[in-house]
């Protein structure tokens, strides 16, 4: 799955890994249950809802998208301690490499697992990568029920005002 990245992005999104359809399209957050891009939008991040095929758009706001574990699966809970580990080992190289203002994981499952932290919580955490800020979003998938678009979108803009400081 090919990242959508560049060098000094305001904010790098960080997905789980790829779910089948985002593997098969080749398109992140493709599956239509999957709350990422009506969020973006209703957070202020873009300015009209983007489909999947878009995604390179994404680089004109400051924004991309990268994974923390490359492996596809039909539901996070296939990926592997030692692939959670792996993958922020990788992620972290990625990030110095591309120093994005914030790094913006969705899911605290997959932020505590990869970056060893198990207390962290949702919103701006204590770490940074590199010189990169780090931020935990709520995983939009829609097998996660916790969370709204709505209240998904409130945290989102959250990031969005704290990228726009600097």
């Amino acid at each position: 799955m090919p990242d959508v990245v560049a060098d000094g992005l305001r904010v790098l999104f960080c997905g789980i890994n790829p779910g089948l359809m985002t593997a098969a399209t080749s398109h992140h957050f493709a599956r239509p249950g999957n709350r990422f891009w009506p969020v973006l939008h209703l957070s202020g991040f873009t300015p009209r809802l983007l489909k999947p095929s878009e995604q390179r758009e994404l680089l004109s706001y400051g924004l991309g998208i990268t994974n923390v574990v490359a492996r596809a699966t039909a539901r996070a809970d296939e990926l592997s301690a030692e692939e959670y580990h792996e993958g922020g080992r990788l992620l972290a190289e990625k990030v110095a490499r591309l120093k994005p203002r914030w790094l913006a994981v969705v899911g605290v499952t997959a932020y505590r697992a990869a970056f060893d932290d198990k207390k962290a919580r949702v919103g701006p955490q204590e770490r940074t990568v590199g010189a990169s800020r780090v931020w935990v979003l709520p995983n939009p998938s829609g097998l996660n029920a916790h969370w709204t678009a709505a209240t998904m979108a409130e945290e989102f803009a959250r990031l969005r005002v704290a990228a726009e400081r600097g």
